[in-house]
């Protein structure tokens, strides 16, 4: 505008939290000319005018976090709301998105974790055929496996997150934690509902939860062919 503010117009869907937010980061293109170069990050706080967040999402999992679209008609955004520099959002973008992976890790590595804790002590207490069905060879196997696979997604993450805080490179090592703790996630999550049985198919149980918040682990904050692509490109590079 001729006094300097700005006039965001648009929308976007699947805002994490965006239901409980009253400030918003806002990624706006001020020049698409320039590509990712004229992105601009802003600060918006709900109830602005021509501001509105949408609907909540009825999803799948991750039920108590909300995710909202929001939508901007001739949203009017005080020059001084500018964060950082003109022209720097995508570079602000991406540094949190490569951060927050590691969080994301983190997450799925939970979920793995809760689920292989609830359905343990169950594997003692079921019996069949005279004795507890964590006896049975063919269980203690997928057992064995199921905690391989906790253990490996754990020291990816911690592997990660340690790089962060000593300030070295960890976009390959967070694109990795993401990556394979949201595939054991999954995998481990599927595993404890066959372990319960017919049971663990039913909300009276604690898997069909972790099963249903574990999916989104490959979905955001970069799908896994996104995190696979990363991983390529930074393992190419070590070569070049």
């Amino acid at each position: 505008t001729a006094d300097g503010d700005f006039i965001i117009n648009g929308s976007k869907l699947w805002i994490t939290n965006a239901g409980e937010a009253n400030i918003f980061l806002v990624m706006a293109n001020l020049d698409p000319s320039k590509g990712y170069k004229g992105i601009t990050c802003f600060v918006v706080e709900r109830g602005w005018e021509g501001f509105e967040v949408g609907k909540k999402e009825d999803k799948l999992g991750i039920r108590a976090s909300s995710t909202c679209p929001l939508t901007f008609d001739n949203v009017r955004v005080p020059k001084e709301n500018v964060l950082g520099e003109i022209g720097k959002g995508y570079k602000y973008a991406i540094e949190i998105l490569n951060e927050g992976r590691i969080g994301i890790g983190a997450q799925m590595l939970g979920i793995a974790q809760g689920a292989f804790d609830s359905v343990m002590p169950y594997l003692r207490e079921r019996k069949q055929f005279g004795q507890a069905i964590g006896d049975f060879q063919a269980v203690q196997h997928q057992v064995a496996q199921a905690a391989i696979d906790i253990e490996a997604a754990r020291l990816l993450v911690y592997n990660a997150a340690r790089k962060k805080m000593a300030g070295e490179s960890f976009v390959k090592e967070a694109a990795m934690a993401k990556f394979y703790a949201s595939q054991v996630a999954e995998r481990v999550a599927s595993q404890s509902i066959e372990w319960y049985g017919g049971v663990g198919f039913t909300k009276d149980m604690p898997a069909e939860k972790f099963y249903r918040d574990a999916k989104i682990g490959k979905i955001y904050e970069g799908t896994s062919n996104i995190q696979l692509q990363t991983i390529a490109k930074l393992v190419q590079k070590e070569y070049n």
